[in-house]
């Protein structure tokens, strides 16, 4: 009976502090970085950027590590109000919009500036919208700003210098379809397991082999059990600031710009300071031992584009897709 009242009082106590902190313009931030990864700096940065420009008027709460649970919880605490942005891939938002899965489609992009103007091109933009109108959730503005990588890299325990060694290769994957049939395309046998679970899983040869930012390997110490690393240009991939539109537009416009403004000066800040980091960590972990490969990814573009053409004539491919690839791949005159 006393452990009964004792964790209502509780549930009562953690409400109204959970009330207080809404109405004190106090936004929970999820991610699943750790604070003292390349990512989870930025994010500090970015908190920091928006008490300043706000002059206090909003503050970021930061909440790491997958302090508040894992991509499912946390997308439905962020859809409740519970938490208002949560810093991972728009992919995770295919929930309520499928085609959203395709802003990582593998191997279908040139390079980082093509990929940005697919992602603000008005077939993703409408993708969003359609998220938008089930969930309640909307993109932190150009949704290509804050760059997560910057370019991506395939850490293994046994070493891939082609496509030949990808075959039979136990790879982790997210519970992502597009991603794991492509890796199963490309002959991998492939496992889908938590972000936060690869270094133990990686160690007792579980899996062999995890994708991942360049910028992320050392923080998340997969060099230590996965000594080889190939960089593939996978797919390019910002970290999307996913916000709770209600509280969005909540907000007065001068607290809004403030906001803005802090994630428009995160995201410049990204594009160096990710570079910087990832030549800085690789630099490190080949002085201790790691090896590093630059695949020629040529084959597994083709065999990738090969799939994709397929997937399009069975009508199996959002529409519009290949060619907004293909619109996007020069600027605009």
């Amino acid at each position: 009976m006393q452990r009964t009242i004792l964790a209502t009082a509780f549930a009562a106590v953690t409400a109204a502090s959970m009330t207080t902190a809404v109405q004190a313009d106090t936004w929970r931030m999820a991610t699943k970085m750790p604070v003292d990864s390349p990512e989870g700096q930025l994010f500090q940065h970015f908190a920091e950027r928006v008490d300043d420009y706000t002059d206090g008027e909003l503050t970021i709460q930061m909440f790491p590590n997958e302090q508040l649970g894992k991509e499912d919880a946390v997308l439905e605490q962020l859809q409740s109000g519970v938490v208002t942005i949560y810093a991972e891939s728009f992919a995770f938002m295919k929930r309520w919009e499928p085609r959203l899965a395709w802003v990582v489609a593998p191997f279908a992009f040139d390079d980082q500036a093509h990929w940005s103007r697919f992602m603000n091109s008005e077939l993703v933009d409408g993708w969003f919208a359609s998220a938008a109108e089930q969930s309640g959730i909307v993109p932190l503005g150009d949704p290509s700003a804050i760059i997560r990588g910057p370019y991506r890299v395939l850490v293994s325990n046994t070493p891939v210098n082609s496509l030949d060694d990808v075959a039979g290769l136990k790879m982790r994957m997210p519970a992502n379809q597009l991603l794991m049939k492509t890796w199963d395309n490309l002959g991998a046998q492939v496992m889908t397991l938590p972000w936060t679970e690869v270094y133990q899983s990686i160690s007792k040869d579980i899996v062999q082999a995890v994708t991942s930012p360049a910028s992320m390997v050392e923080a998340m110490r997969f060099n230590e059990v996965a000594p080889f690393i190939a960089r593939t240009n996978e797919y390019y991939q910002s970290v999307g600031f996913m916000t709770n539109q209600a509280a969005f537009e909540a907000l007065d416009e001068e607290t809004r710009e403030g906001l803005m403004r802090a994630y428009r000066e995160t995201g410049q800040e990204s594009q160096t300071a990710m570079a910087e980091i990832a030549s800085a960590s690789l630099e490190r972990m080949q002085h201790n031992g790691v090896t590093y490969t630059e695949l020629d990814t040529q084959p597994f573009i083709d065999r990738t584009r090969e799939r994709y053409q397929r997937l399009d004539a069975e009508g199996e491919l959002p529409d519009g897709f290949l060619q907004s690839v293909q619109d996007t791949r020069t600027a605009a005159k």
